[in-house]
């Protein structure tokens, strides 16, 4: 029984394949045709639905053969030609460097501005605190202690490990930390407090630099490298602030689509940072450190510094005015539709 049912089965799909295999193998011309008409390209869609019942039909009788791989290759190839094969991977390199990175950093120019003068201002606040109050200045530590500080560790710190081993060991944590900034600012807690704890940091050290007359010291070794490694610390707070913002403030979209559109844009600024501070690493592991001329050391930062924005209101400014919001492109990220 079993064998006149396999029998049976048999010359139905054969009778089956030799009436539809014309329609089969159109739809292979028109899918390797380099160029269809518009009638054309009407027929492409009709067959590839026609084809795609075929397919479902034959699967539904037998397991999978020989003609259903077929018919899925002819449909795979078919889908291809009406949907656009994926986009090369060095010409997506290229729209990530050229457009979203840069109209993702454009966005975020004037917060990170503003973020900026805050955390400077808390730090200048904190710097006068400790230089005008020698009770803080014994609760950091003994006079021997901050005269270590002062005069050695803080020099030292910056040199006392292989100038490659430190330039990837600032990365990697200011990479880590920027992450964070981005990934956890939807709490509206994390961005503020990172800012305070590192404004105060920098303040505290400023402070006891120049209550010891060393402030020429801390500005040699800070400005080289800290003018693009802080802002690149502000850039990804001001990408958590507007991710926070989107949750807060959705405006026409619901939470979830604002939180999905700032979120898709605003992790390429997480992306991007990882080069930037990869720059601002090697400079202070090899400039910061360096035997050249302190003016020389402050131009290069300055430079780098300088590169940025540079590339943030040229390309960035191109890319937004153009509709670009640093998110993915339409195929990855979908096509909205508006509706009443």
């Amino acid at each position: 029984m079993r064998a006149l049912a396999y029998m049976l089965v048999r010359m139905d799909m054969d009778a089956f394949t030799s009436v539809h295999r014309p329609e089969w193998e159109r739809l292979n011309t028109l899918a390797r045709k380099r160029r269809l008409s518009g009638n054309e390209a009407d027929e492409l869609l009709q067959l590839y639905q026609s084809v795609s019942g075929h397919l479902s039909l034959i699967r539904s009788v037998t397991a999978e053969s020989a003609l259903s791989a077929s018919l899925s290759a002819i449909l795979a190839n078919a889908r291809t030609r009406f949907t656009g094969a994926r986009s090369n991977i060095f010409v997506d390199i290229a729209r990530f460097f050229v457009i979203a990175l840069p109209a993702a950093f454009y966005r975020l120019r004037w917060l990170t501005l503003i973020i900026g003068a805050v955390f400077i201002a808390i730090a200048f606040l904190f710097a006068l605190w400790v230089m005008g109050n020698p009770d803080v200045q014994a609760a950091l530590g003994t006079d021997a202690e901050l005269q270590q500080l002062v005069n050695h560790d803080f020099v030292n710190y910056y040199s006392e490990n292989p100038a490659a081993s430190f330039a990837g060991a600032v990365w990697t944590n200011n990479a880590w930390i920027a992450a964070q900034c981005v990934a956890f600012g939807i709490t509206g807690i994390f961005v503020p407090y990172q800012i305070f704890m590192n404004a105060e940091n920098v303040g505290m050290t400023a402070g006891a630099m120049f209550a010891y007359s060393k402030g020429d010291v801390f500005f040699s070794y800070i400005l080289p490298h800290g003018l693009m490694e802080l802002t690149a610390i502000f850039i990804a707070a001001a990408a958590g602030l507007r991710i926070f913002w989107a949750w807060v403030s959705p405006g026409p979209r619901t939470r979830l689509d604002s939180l999905a559109l700032e979120g898709r844009s605003l992790m390429t600024v997480a992306l991007g940072l990882v080069l930037v501070l990869l720059v601002s690493g090697l400079v202070e592991g090899f400039v910061t450190p360096s035997p050249l001329p302190v003016w020389a050391k402050i131009t290069i930062g300055a430079l780098v510094l300088a590169a940025y924005w540079a590339y943030t209101l040229i390309l960035g400014g191109r890319a937004v005015r153009a509709g670009e919001q640093g998110d993915l492109n339409e195929d990855d990220a979908g096509a909205w539709l508006r509706s009443a």
